[in-house]
């Protein structure tokens, strides 16, 4: 009998896990790796700033599928098969031990992304599974039922071509909808693909003035829609970051798209308070330091370079003391600290980093082994299917979840 052959097209997190999972759970399986790139896990590498955020500790299947602006109820079903106490529990027993930070992002014990790309290859090696770089896909060719060669016929951008009976799709989402064209010729349906997790642009604003100001809790709120985030927010020299942006752009990424990135964004600096309470507040705060300098006096715990900047955009001198602030200086400055305009013009994209929403639509994949339901033996794993989520380790539990799942699902079939 043929040794049957399974290509993974992907070498990333999702291509990775289901080669070396299929590869373990069913040994005869001969198993390929196509990267078109000349690089390996590149965004395993630079996640979390090079610390590789593998998941996030929320060990309630509900509450982690809410985190993904795109499939939520897909999710809810795949996190049966495979959660993140199975992901903590598949590195460990490779030798990768997993921390919790208080934000509840997870990174190897090691805080080095290197350590997960060691692992995942030493599970390639381990397993035989070959690994072909510098291996763009040109088109795929399927329903041959050859059984010498392969159902599925692979032709490459150098010409060469693989054979393979079951074939997984792991490679990532695109920017442009044309970068699905093979994918589509297989007879699925895309969503269009569009940005997800990118900061937004504010050029000309003086806020960039105070490039890496950051405050521990902001609520951003985008003018004229109903997305809110309360998180961690970062000033940049091109405009804002952080998870409280991130976040939004993520669950804004289609109508965002729409408005081609020009829109205004109401930021609240002190969400323990608004506009009504803090004005309140102020009466007891001005009694309590009216004779002291305002410039040397923040009651707030800002940092101290935003509070300096907040009160140069009131027009309060450095020598105005608490009692004397006038009213209509007190006014700019609440506004400021509660509901603090911006127009945000662009957006910036890491690229290493770059999330797509859209993809292979959910309904033309069976979640329970992440099966085309148009193609027989053709799989999906990882963000090519239109699901993303959030920063915070969200996208690669997606990527284990879809990975392992598929994996299984191809390492049984091939026993029969």
């Amino acid at each position: 009998m043929k040794q049957k052959h399974l290509v993974v097209i992907g070498g990333g997190a999702a291509g990775f896990f289901t080669a070396v999972n299929a590869a373990e759970m069913n040994p005869v399986i001969k198993v390929t790796i196509l990267e078109k790139n000349s690089k390996l896990l590149s965004k395993v590498r630079v996640s979390g700033g090079g610390r590789c955020n593998v998941t996030h500790a929320c060990f309630d299947i509900n509450d982690m599928a809410t985190q993904y602006p795109r499939g939520t109820n897909f999710l809810k079903k795949a996190f049966h098969h495979f959660f993140t106490t199975d992901t903590i529990e598949w590195f460990d027993k490779r030798g990768v031990k997993l921390k919790t930070e208080a934000d509840g992002r997870m990174f190897p014990l090691s805080n080095t992304s290197e350590t997960i790309i060691n692992c995942l290859v030493k599970q390639a090696n381990k397993n035989e599974v070959e690994i072909k770089m510098n291996a763009e896909v040109k088109r795929i060719i399927c329903n041959r039922h050859n059984d010498i060669e392969g159902v599925f016929e692979i032709e490459l951008m150098n010409s060469s071509i693989l054979y393979a009976d079951y074939l997984c799709i792991a490679s990532g989402g695109y920017s442009k909808i044309s970068q699905f064209n093979w994918l589509q010729n297989l007879g699925h349906t895309i969503a269009l693909p569009v940005p997800s997790l990118f900061t937004f642009n504010m050029p000309g604003n003086t806020i960039t003035n105070l490039m890496g100001v950051s405050v521990d809790k902001a609520i951003v709120k985008i003018k004229g829609t109903k997305f809110s985030e309360e998180a961690p927010l970062l000033i940049t020299h091109w405009g804002m970051s952080g998870p409280a942006i991130l976040k939004l752009s993520a669950w804004g990424a289609r109508q965002l798209a729409d408005l081609n990135y020009n829109f205004d964004i109401t930021v609240n600096w002190l969400p323990d308070y608004n506009e009504q309470t803090l004005r309140k507040e102020w009466t007891i705060v001005r009694q309590q330091y009216g004779s002291q300098k305002i410039f040397s006096r923040n009651p707030f715990g800002l940092p101290g370079r935003l509070w300096t900047y907040f009160l140069e955009e009131s027009k309060i001198l450095p020598e105005q003391r608490w009692g004397d602030v006038t009213s209509a200086q007190q006014q700019v400055l609440i506004q400021c600290l509660t509901s603090h305009h911006f127009k945000v013009k662009g957006k910036t994209t890491f690229k290493e980093e770059f999330v797509t929403c859209g993809g292979i639509l959910l309904n033309e994949i069976d979640v329970n082994t992440m099966q085309s339901k148009k193609q027989p033996n053709l799989f999906f794993a990882g963000e090519v299917i239109d699901v993303d989520g959030v920063t915070g380790g969200f996208n690669f539990q997606n990527a284990w979840t879809t990975g392992w799942i598929a994996a299984k699902a191809i390492a049984k079939n091939m026993k029969h």
